[in-house]
């Protein structure tokens, strides 16, 4: 009884400890004029912050970490015509929250926080530099859509909606750790079981893609449980994941054979699934969208399903391909390999048609050296950070459309380097820094030459 007791006040205690240690917002003031409007966010501490801006519609996002979303949006007065609602969006972490400011045309903002000074305490400032030509607003910067939507029908609305929030979302990897609960795996000579290592390693990735701006991870299993090899590829699709990595530990019946490897789907079990998802004909509208509900003919559904499809599957099983031998070039550096390329396989984990999908076998645990190294914490840390590295050169070069990588890569600039310059001369020139100029144009050494064709990266 007395235990019970305990247990329920230090519960009591870290809740309220947690709670105290989140931020909150107390307040908004929106304060319009002929020139700008300012947006005040009264804190109750003071306010860590990111934010980027985005079009059709027109928006400021701002990301507050460690805040919570309780403050009701709602009750915000606006007299002014530039801000046209605030909002909430799903953020990035649980326990952050994102705003989304609805702009009724086109303003400039401005965002800084102010320490407390009576009677206000902790703020952040967020002014929007008003567009405006003789004081009326520009037409060619006017969100008409926005005021069109207000008097379509409601269904237009949901579709605007739908459509905006893919415009900033991150890109989602999903991380699946093999095995797991009654599936140990393979067991190493000592007895280290392949379901505990690939979970060190999925958690050690999914703490590097949640911490890269503009991505975010899932995970298949977070814990010690079972779960089925057809079921984890359904889990990163609705979960609407871009790339799914599953990561396990090989092994075999002698101790000599060693290293890493990469795994694709094969062309045989390839055809095998695309007749399968032709067959469930409820299947299709998950591939045509809105159009499966308007088309009569259900053999031209069929044939247009078939054919979107085939070139989903064949745009996955291309793009595995590439980011497997990137996979492969990062290990190469962290173990030795088994397999120096891709290799195709019928696995189960792989099957799904629009997600591109890799297997990776980090080395074998039937080896006593290899179980010894996957069971030092360093290592997995490493073989994690391979492959980060990858998935991060893969989606910097072809970011999926509508993520935030997709709209900084399309700011880029060009730059041709001329005599007498370096990358840390461009790189104060363009006020980037050095690293990110070598991640975009994928350089290993700090050397340019004359004639080269830079891409500068947006600051």
């Amino acid at each position: 009884m007395v235990r019970s007791v305990i247990t329920v006040l230090v519960l009591c205690f870290m809740t309220q400890f947690v709670n105290a240690a989140q931020n909150k917002i107390s307040g908004i003031r929106v304060s319009p004029d002929s020139s700008k409007t300012r947006i005040v966010f009264d804190m109750n501490g003071a306010p860590e912050f990111t934010y980027f801006t985005l079009k059709k519609p027109l928006r400021v996002v701002i990301d507050f970490k460690n805040t919570s979303d309780s403050f009701k949006l709602s009750t915000v007065k606006n007299s002014g015509s530039l801000v046209r609602k605030l909002r909430y969006s799903t953020p990035k972490r649980a326990t952050s929250a994102r705003v989304v400011v609805e702009l009724n045309r086109s303003a400039e903002p401005t965002l800084f926080a102010m320490p407390p000074e009576q009677p206000y305490g902790h703020r952040l400032v967020l002014d929007l530099a008003d567009n405006l030509k003789d004081g009326k607003p520009d037409p060619s910067t006017t969100a008409n859509s926005l005021s069109s939507a207000n008097t379509s029908s409601s269904k237009q609305r949901v579709i605007l909606d739908e459509s905006s929030s893919t415009r900033d979302r991150d890109i989602i990897v999903a991380i699946d750790a093999g095995h797991g609960g009654q599936d140990p795996g393979s067991i190493g000579p000592s007895g280290t079981f392949e379901k505990h290592i690939t979970l060190s390693i999925a958690k050690r990735l999914q703490a590097m893609v949640d911490a890269e701006p503009g991505m975010r991870a899932i995970m298949t299993r977070s814990g010690d449980y079972y779960l089925s090899p057809n079921k984890r590829p359904e889990i990163a699709r609705k979960k609407k994941a871009d790339l799914l990595i599953s990561i396990h530990a090989d092994a075999f019946t002698q101790p000599e054979p060693r290293g890493g490897s990469v795994w694709v789907l094969s062309m045989r079990r390839a055809d095998t699934e695309l007749g399968r998802w032709m067959e469930r004909t409820e299947r299709h509208s998950e591939l045509l969208g809105g159009a499966a509900e308007v088309i009569s003919d259900k053999s031209s559904e069929r044939y247009l399903a078939e054919t979107i499809l085939g070139l989903s599957m064949d745009h996955s099983m291309a793009t595995s391909h590439d980011l497997g031998n990137k996979v492969i070039e990062e290990l190469k550096a962290v173990t030795s390999l088994h397999k120096r390329k891709p290799q195709a396989a019928s696995l189960a984990v792989l099957t799904s048609p629009d997600i591109p999908s890799i297997l990776v076998e980090v080395g074998f645990i039937s080896n006593p050296q290899e179980e010894k190294n996957l069971n030092w914490s360093k290592y997995r840390e490493r073989l994690a950070k391979a492959m980060f590295n990858a998935a991060k050169r893969y989606f910097r070069q072809v970011p999926p459309d509508g993520t935030l990588w997709a709209a900084e890569k399309a700011k880029n600039r060009t730059h041709k380097v001329r005599s007498g310059e370096s990358l840390s001369l461009l790189a104060q020139r363009y006020n980037v820094r050095v690293s990110r100029i070598k991640e975009a144009n994928n350089l290993n050494t700090d050397v340019v030459r004359i004639g080269q064709v830079l891409t500068i990266p947006s600051t």
